[in-house]
């Protein structure tokens, strides 16, 4: 019995779980999850084995406004973030914009995204707890407008007479965004598409509603 209790207590422990993140930092870093995942990988950056679904600390956009976004979130959530501008294009001119975590900020990045994006995602996808606590009810309808406030600004608009669409590659974000939308009281319809996926609500009601609630001028930086 000794030697396999002494076997038993050498074993090294699993390391515990890292506490769930207040509401208000999950709010943030899950929209900020959620700005990443509706990009691809910058391309300087594909290869990486280390690039994760962080994408190394960098993400581009091609619009001001979903950068000033992902700055203004980040400031938040005490992560430094450098912003780089690069122009081309002749007769279409075009902007990418840059952002990079500093490196030695790149772990706690990591970490702060995947909690983000793993608690989020199980607040949407999990529907009602019985029971849930007043908080939960407040706050499960603004993750899903933060999910459809990334994907308005980084995501990639599909805009019909009928609907608004989003197209995105990532699979998991396109069940968020229609998770969201049913917790906002929208219908929303999804669809595979050419290598991406498309989600859709009607235009009128619908989509005033979405607009609405997702808030999408963001606050100055």
């Amino acid at each position: 019995m000794a030697p396999e209790s002494t076997t038993l207590l050498d074993r090294p422990r699993q390391p515990s779980p890292p506490p769930p993140l207040d509401w208000l930092t999950l709010a943030d870093a899950f929209e900020v999850a959620c700005l990443v995942r509706c990009t691809p990988p910058p391309a300087t950056d594909a290869r990486r084995v280390d690039a994760g679904t962080h994408r190394g600390g960098i993400a581009e956009f091609n619009r001001e406004d979903a950068a000033q976004r992902m700055r203004q979130l980040l400031r938040r959530l005490d992560v430094p973030v450098e912003h780089e501008l690069t122009t081309g294009g002749l007769r279409r001119r075009y902007e990418l914009h840059r952002l990079s975590v500093p490196r030695e900020h790149r772990p706690a990045y990591a970490a702060l995204l995947e909690a983000g994006w793993r608690q989020g995602r199980r607040e949407l996808l999990g529907g009602p707890v019985p029971g849930a606590s007043t908080a939960r009810r407040v706050w499960r309808p603004r993750l899903a407008a933060a999910a459809w406030r990334a994907a308005l600004l980084a995501g990639g608009r599909h805009v019909r007479r009928h609907s608004l669409g989003i197209r995105l590659a990532d699979r998991d974000l396109a069940a968020v965004l229609v998770r969201g939308a049913a917790l906002l009281d929208v219908p929303a319809v999804l669809r595979p598409g050419a290598g991406c996926f498309l989600v859709s609500v009607a235009n009128g009601a619908h989509r005033a509603r979405i607009v609405e609630s997702a808030a999408l001028a963001p606050a100055a930086c």
